[in-house]
């Protein structure tokens, strides 16, 4: 009897390598030169190094794993004591801790050198391609600094600790720790974004405050310091909460429940009763908005970094898929209907890494440019936000089926998209907020026109979107607010593809500018890949706008 031969059913073949194994921050062009062009080359080595890492198998198995395995709440011991703890998988640890020793959460504020903040939001794109979620208390950390100016014997005290290269985890005081971060709890469940709505109360005692009430959302509970708001008898005001009290008891931090979320899964939100937690209040009694505000303003420069590393992480994918996989007789990248998707992604992920990184530059500059960081903060976070999503699943169908799957990591990014567009604000809150700048710093709109005004000449489409944020602002100053707030998406989407515009074409690629300006202010269709045929330069180079973005094993 003659025996079959065996069939060979399982040969791989036609399946793109993991994109793995380089440097994530070399093969991203558009950030390389944003970091040089905003005065931060100075670290471009350091940021070198961390590329690697970011780009290492090891690495992104770090994520994958905080992802798979994510926190678990603690709130008692096996004899019924309180522990209100949360434990992480070492995965999550490992990817906080390189964020700690490259400065992620305070380098800016312990070396305030020119470009710093720029090298930071710079790291932090590149470092959350890896995972997102453990940025949370490294995003909090380097926002409380500058709330903290308004208690300087808090800024004192705490400065060195929320500064430290050193990460540790441990539940313990701070005073006994090598390096300590921080967190915010502002919402709660009858309020939402209303923090004015706060039920919170703030009592004296001898040695600071005591607060009782409930927080909707305090993310990364495991943070040693807080920054919370309670209405105090004098109003609404900022207090700093500590995990531990000066005793060095865990001071009342009740962990009620740990939030079941969308994504972010590998960091734990929470929701947290607060019942006589000792407190030191910061800045004016009644001023908690305009204190905290301060880091809501820095925290939300974040979601655009962050909205800024997940497109560019899922371009890279698409990119890296295309290059290695081949359909109907050719590599998928040189199909003209796919290269025209994939640039078109491309040039979104140039338009978010440009305006985030000159963004950062503005709060390098200081007092000098607060009018353009006051407006260009809120009008990018609400459109680079917005833009995140419907990038990341254009990016997730480039790779088809094989992008649906977890293994991907598509999946994941997807899940992460809509995040920053809720965190410190959704849509709604900063249209408002940004026509309350436009009502209470008309230096702020000023220092924007001027910013638009350096790229001036340089295209046509560019100058008539110029000029047309220029009618709509004359125009505002006649509507009632509530004609105000009808419009205030549209007016917001406007100025910020103006400002994208405008740093792309005064600092672009040529290319990636022309197709901006064809697609985004010009004729462009509504889907990713229906870009015009030509643009001012002739016909849009889609080839060479796929090369820059795909990443070079």
């Amino acid at each position: 009897m003659t025996t079959p031969a065996p069939h060979d059913t399982h040969k791989v073949t036609n399946q793109p390598p993991p994109l793995e194994g380089y440097d994530a921050f070399g093969a991203d062009v558009a950030l390389v030169e944003a970091v040089r062009r905003e005065a931060a080359g100075w670290a471009e080595d350091a940021l070198h190094d961390l590329g690697v890492l970011a780009g290492s198998a090891e690495a992104i198995g770090w994520g994958f794993d905080a992802n798979a395995n994510p926190p678990v709440l603690r709130t008692h011991d096996r004899y019924g004591h309180r522990l209100d703890r949360v434990d992480y998988h070492p995965s999550y640890h490992r990817l906080t801790a390189v964020a700690v020793e490259h400065g992620l959460h305070g380098a800016p504020w312990a070396d305030p050198r020119p470009g710093a903040h720029v090298a930071r939001a710079a790291g932090s794109l590149l470092w959350g391609q890896v995972d997102a979620g453990h940025g949370c208390p490294i995003s909090m950390t380097y926002s409380v600094v500058p709330a903290l100016g308004a208690a300087p014997d808090l800024l004192a005290e705490w400065m060195p600790l929320l500064t430290s290269r050193s990460y540790d985890p441990s539940f313990a005081p701070a005073s006994a720790k090598a390096g300590a971060l921080a967190g915010m709890g502002m919402t709660e469940k009858q309020g939402g974004s209303d923090v004015r709505a706060g039920s919170t109360r703030a009592e004296p005692v001898g040695d600071g405050w005591r607060l009782t009430g409930h927080k909707w959302f305090c993310s990364a509970p495991m943070c040693d310091v807080f920054l919370m708001l309670a209405q105090a008898p004098g109003g609404l005001s900022c207090f700093l909460v500590p995990r531990f009290t000066p005793d060095g008891s865990p001071n009342p931090f009740r962990l009620q429940r740990l939030k079941d979320k969308l994504g972010n899964r590998s960091n734990a939100s929470s929701e947290v009763e607060l019942d006589g937690t000792w407190a030191r209040m910061v800045g004016e009694e009644g001023r908690g908005v305009a204190t905290i505000i301060e880091m809501v303003n820095h925290t939300r420069l974040d979601c655009v970094v962050g909205a800024a590393s997940g497109i560019r992480q899922a371009v890279a994918q698409a990119c890296h898929h295309a290059r290695h996989r081949s359909a109907f007789g050719r590599d998928l990248v040189d199909q003209p209907l796919m290269t025209a998707v994939l640039a078109d992604l491309a040039v979104e992920s140039e338009a978010a890494t440009a305006v985030a990184m000159r963004l950062a530059r503005a709060y390098d500059e200081g007092a000098g440019e607060a009018g353009l960081r006051r407006l260009a903060t809120a009008v990018a976070k609400y459109w680079v936000c917005k833009r995140h999503p419907v990038a990341v699943v254009e990016a997730l169908e480039c790779l088809g089926g094989n992008g649906y799957v977890e293994e991907s990591i598509m999946p994941r990014l997807f899940r992460e998209s809509p995040l920053n567009g809720i965190w410190e604000g959704s849509g709604n809150v900063i249209c408002l907020d940004v026509l309350r700048a436009m009502a209470r710093n008309p230096e702020s709109v000023e220092a924007y026109m001027a910013e638009l005004a350096t790229a001036a000449g340089g295209d046509h489409r560019l100058d008539a979107a110029i000029a047309a944020v220029g009618s709509d602002l004359a125009a505002l100053a006649g509507r009632t607010p509530e004609d105000a707030q009808a419009g205030a998406r549209r007016l917001v989407e406007r100025l910020a593809l103006a400002l994208q515009g405008a740093l792309l074409v005064r600092d672009g690629h040529p290319a990636v500018a022309d197709a901006f300006c064809a697609s985004r202010l010009g004729d462009g269709g509504r889907a990713f890949g229906t870009m015009p045929a030509a643009g001012a330069l002739g016909a849009l180079d889609h080839r060479a706008i796929v090369e820059r973005a795909t990443p070079k094993l």
